[in-house]
């Protein structure tokens, strides 16, 4: 298994992905060796064995390794002059192809652009399937833009020397269909679930989001966001629908919890529609802050650009919350009961939210039927699904 980032060192929601589905392949009989390219430790993850290929260690703050300009600091001649994250992924492809020539294995899992050129490197030397995991494309990180041509580029050779691709939601499958060439019986559609067992009872702290609690016992209804701050998020989107529904509903309040770089241009924005004493940005949080945050959120506005899954509407659902997904998003694939809406039409998600503020019947009825569904949804069944196309890949190339 090739992946970027495991929890608790990871920005988002890949590495919890990640996570969860390696333990519900370990608890299927699977026998895993994670390879990260960075160094440090992993507590609680007994299931598989957490392979460094290289010996950075892990910035928090830097997960993605942007900071190094002329290599890495360890090694730099190792590198042949590429900077960056580009120098630590060259490194992690040197090591996942001697790992590959030197150990046993049945099955190479690469999840996207990230670590595609090591998998097909190992594939290369091992001559054992080579399963490719899309998360997301480069069509679907930069939004409304065209993106990183060399990223593409990396994705367009993973794909087509993939034995077989997962794709997270049929919106994905479809991209790379669509955009990449590739065969649509070549790709198979798996989707993310939640492990409840990472989500165990929680207390609700009031204290931790005391200002937006104080509005709350004043009448106010919240509407936000846990999510990078970043141009496929569309978040420009929510900031102008929070202002349009102001303007006919008074008591809101919205919240952006996350970061990126969008931050600055966000919080501008809120300043500019004369909306900022209602608009929180609360940074990064993690752990109780994050299980709070969920609580403390009347509805969960999702207006991502393109999404391939949206893991957070399920952690949502989770926490008793109404959600407002656009219809560009890929976990609307499995739950009905929810609000959806192009990610452009401010209008319609403004009403929207008018509507789930006036209406407690509305905001129940959505809360109880998004529960009910995700309970259905199960890591479990998409180990299953990956299992088989390990055994497929294997029995036909």
């Amino acid at each position: 298994m090739l992946g970027w980032e495991l929890p608790p060192h990871n920005s988002g929601g890949l590495g919890v992905a990640c996570y969860q589905m390696s333990k519900a392949l370990a608890f299927h009989g699977a026998s895993i060796d994670f390879v990260v390219p960075y160094v440090a430790e992993h507590p609680g993850i007994n299931f598989m064995n957490i392979i460094p290929a290289t010996d950075v260690e892990l910035d928090a703050k830097n997960l993605y390794f942007g900071a190094y300009e002329n290599g890495t600091p360890e090694n730099p001649e190792a590198d042949y002059g590429l900077s960056g994250m580009r120098a630590i992924q060259k490194r992690y492809g040197d090591f996942v192809e001697k790992l590959a020539k030197n150990k046993q294995i049945d099955a190479i899992h690469a999840h996207d652009w990230l670590t595609m050129e090591a998998g097909v490197r190992a594939k290369n030397v091992s001559d054992v399937p080579l399963i490719v995991h899309v998360h997301a494309t480069e069509f679907d990180r930069s939004g409304e833009q065209y993106g990183n041509p060399l990223v593409h580029e990396i994705e367009q050779q993973g794909l087509m020397m993939a034995d077989r691709i997962i794709a997270v939601s049929h919106i994905t499958k479809d991209i790379i269909v669509q955009n990449y060439n590739i065969p649509a019986d070549k790709i198979e559609v798996v989707y993310n679930a939640i492990d409840l067992d990472d989500l165990p009872p929680h207390t609700y702290d009031r204290r931790t989001y005391n200002y937006v609690e104080d509005l709350k016992s004043q009448g106010y209804t919240v509407f936000g966001s846990i999510t990078r701050l970043t141009v496929q998020k569309g978040l420009a989107y929510f900031v102008r629908a929070a202002a349009r529904a102001l303007e006919v509903h008074e008591k809101l309040a919205f919240v952006l919890l996350g970061t990126g770089e969008q931050r600055d241009e966000l919080i501008e924005l809120a300043a500019e529609l004369g909306i900022s004493d209602r608009f929180i940005f609360g940074g990064f949080v993690r752990g109780k802050q994050w299980r709070d945050a969920y609580h403390l959120l009347d509805g969960f506005v999702m207006t991502s650009v393109s999404e391939p899954f949206g893991l957070t509407a399920l952690e949502a659902a989770h926490h008793d919350t109404a959600l407002l997904i656009s219809k560009q998003s890929g976990v609307g694939e499995i739950l009905q009961h929810v609000k959806r809406f192009d990610y452009w039409d401010v209008d319609l998600l403004a009403n929207q939210m008018v509507e789930i503020a006036q209406s407690q019947e509305v905001q129940h009825a959505l809360k109880q039927g998004a529960r009910d569904e995700y309970a259905n949804i199960s890591w479990g069944d998409a180990a299953s699904q990956m299992i088989r196309l390990y055994r497929e890949a294997a029995l036909h190339g």
